[in-house]
């Protein structure tokens, strides 16, 4: 028998007598590329004293290479491993706050490991709101580069099941950086634990 209890923190569970209590759980930000988890998680690193980690900056140092070279070079399968690999290790890490690249919440696996071993976060973003970024983000993503219009409209529809596996939304339209972050501050201020 299991010597883990679990809490539910926004209809999911998290592991309760893990080694790392509920407070000092790293918070992961999850949701649709561009939307500002990095600019965000940045913000709410800053504030709550805690060192932030994007994943894709992090696999861009180790392997010398843009994310659009890596897909190119090595594939795509390749990144997903390492993206993985990563996270994991990270699980076990206190007081962290980290931005997920847009595809690693794909993968099964590091959905269960976020939603078990950290603070879910999902930033959303509605459609027509999104599509206004595509011209300041497409160069850096691979994922995006010779789609259509219609064809990143499917796949931003397509991820939205897969985000909607959080503890915590937050509504981004009409929001400045600022006020999204001071809402998630907010939010963590009710988790007990």
């Amino acid at each position: 028998m299991s010597s883990y209890s679990f809490i539910y923190i926004g209809g999911y569970r998290v592991l309760s007598n893990h080694k790392i209590p509920l407070k000092g759980k790293s918070i992961v930000f999850i949701g649709f590329m561009g939307v500002g988890k990095t600019t965000i998680g940045e913000l709410v690193a800053n504030k709550l004293n805690r060192d932030f980690i994007d994943t894709d900056v992090e696999i861009e140092k180790e392997y010398q290479m843009p994310i659009t070279q890596i897909f190119t070079t090595l594939g795509e399968e390749h990144f997903r491993k390492k993206e993985k690999d990563f996270i994991t290790k990270l699980c076990q890490e206190p007081f962290l706050v980290i931005s997920l690249g847009g595809g690693a919440f794909l993968q099964e696996e590091i959905r269960n490991i976020c939603i078990d071993n950290f603070i879910v976060i999902y930033l959303h973003l509605p459609w027509d709101s999104w599509k206004n970024r595509i011209p300041l983000i497409i160069e850096s993503r691979p994922v995006l580069q010779g789609k259509s219009l219609g064809e990143i409209e499917e796949i931003f529809n397509k991820r939205q099941e897969v985000y909607s596996k959080h503890h915590f939304k937050i509504e981004c339209e009409n929001l400045s950086a600022e006020e999204i972050s001071a809402e998630i501050l907010e939010s963590l201020k009710n988790i007990k634990g």
